[in-house]
Parts: structure tokens; sequence; C-alpha cells
């Protein structure tokens, strides 16, 4: 998916954008470096949590890990799966075979844990990961899985279909939030245009029922879904959101570069 010609925002006097709400589903208390970046660009960030993550304790969810970390692959889903792990086991210690990740925040966050050996698809999503050479054999392979309940539920279906046997270890869980009504208050008076960060299905979802009917209509017709994927993309139209940019990957700095390539791509002649 590639940004067409008619998603050309309108700027300023002077050439600088007018004035942009970046719309961000990002769990709560995890918009820090969007906020920063948008505001460098001259936007305004709107922080509309569908969910917080919260961290599983006890005796069975660390058995769980250690199982899941003694398999001949492991693959963690995202950094709050290394925090949530790393609170319970030490990482660097527990690494006895290929680790892999879905993306480069992930890989990040196991090599501040001291982790040496991690395998990042270059596209960022569970069908990268699925793609790397080294889950190309994986018949009779045991398989950890280091997540969270729901989400990614490709990688353990595409892994199992393969042959291989998979070890769950749900360390964190999503906890879903009613929208803060005052934010959700300011987006009708927020500045155009509207970008709505879509770096997760479930996110995606969870806000849009949340929506009431007039307000999914304001955003179909203004807002512009950055997406990190071709599957949310088509998630993303599958509202009603039409206009839609395709961002390199997940992490702050992809969703942020590719809107701000859609604020100032040239118009069509």
């Amino acid at each position: 998916m590639q940004a067409m010609a008619d998603h050309t925002i309108p700027t300023g006097a002077a050439g600088s954008e007018a004035g942009w709400t970046f719309i961000s589903l990002r769990p709560q208390g995890q918009h820090a470096a969007l906020r920063r970046a948008v505001a460098g660009l001259g936007g305004h960030l709107l922080a509309l949590s569908p969910w917080r993550l919260q961290r599983l304790h006890g005796t069975p969810v660390v058995r769980q890990l250690q199982r899941a970390l003694n398999c001949g692959r492991v693959v963690f889903t995202s950094p709050a799966a290394v925090a949530a792990a790393a609170s319970l086991l030490p990482l660097v210690a527990a690494q006895r075979s290929p680790w892999l990740t879905v993306g480069e925040g992930t890989a990040r966050a196991l090599q501040a844990q001291g982790v040496v050996e991690v395998h990042a698809p270059q596209r960022m999503d569970s069908e990268g990961l699925l793609a790397l050479p080294i889950l190309a054999e994986v018949q009779g392979l045991r398989i950890g899985l280091v997540t969270a309940p729901g989400g990614r539920g490709l990688i353990a279906t595409q892994l199992e279909a393969a042959g291989a046997t998979i070890e769950r270890a749900d360390v964190y869980r999503r906890r879903l939030l009613r929208l803060p009504p005052r934010a959700l208050a300011r987006l009708p008076h927020s500045a155009h245009p509207w970008l709505l960060a879509v770096s997760s299905g479930e996110a995606l979802q969870h806000f849009w029922q949340q929506l009431a009917p007039p307000l999914q209509r304001r955003l179909q017709a203004h807002a512009i879904a950055v997406v990190a994927s071709d599957r949310l993309g088509e998630q993303a139209r599958s509202l009603g959101l039409q206009r839609v940019v395709r961002a390199a990957g997940p992490t702050s700095a992809q969703l942020v570069a590719a809107a701000h390539a859609t604020l100032t791509v040239p118009a069509a002649t």
C-alpha cells in the first residue's frame, strides 16, 4: 500500500503544517516516545488507550516461562513480553537456543537484558517472523512463545500447522479500558488532519467499538490510518477508513515518519 496523492495535507502560509493530530492507541502510559516525535514535527498527540498492560506473577507463570525458554526456539512477541519475563527470571542466564522477535523494538529489549543471539525480521510483523530462515523447518520442534493472551494468533497457528509444538507462556495481559472521556471529547475539536496510528489490530477493534456512530463517521471522513502492516491496512479499510498509509513498521519512529511523509507529499498535478 502506498500513500495516494489525495492524502496531501494543506500547509500554513509559511509552508509548515497548519496543525495536525496524531491519535495514539498505545497502551496506557506508553505514549511518551510518540508524543515527543509528533511535537517535534509540529503536531499534537491525542492519547486514546483502549487498554493497559499488567504483568503476571506467581509460581504457575514462572513454570510456564521456564518451559517456554527451554524450547528449541523461543519467540518474544513484544517489548512488554520481554520486560515481564525479565521480572520473573534472569533472561541472560536462561538462553539455551536461538531467540526470535517480531520486531526491532523487542530485539533491543532483549539485548538490553544481555541476550546476544536474537533474530528479528526486516518486515516487523507476524508474517515477517514466520518467513525467517530459522523457522523454515520446524517439524517436531518445540517452540516457546512468550506473549500475552490474545494477539499474534497467526504465529502459533502457522507454526503448529508446520508441525511444531508450542509452549506458550503468557507473562502479561491486556486490561481493557474505557476510552478516557475527556480525551475523547477533545477529538472533534482537534486540529485536522487526524492521523490514526494503528500498530495493533486488537487495539483498533477495542477503540472502534467504543466510538459513537457519529464519531466513527467523522473518522471515516477525515482520518488517515497510518498502519504498521498490510493486514492492519485491510482491517482499517473494513471499518470504513479508506485513506490508509503504510508505515515501514510498528515503532514510534516509523509511524511518525509515515505520518510526516503524508503531511508533506506533493499534490498531484
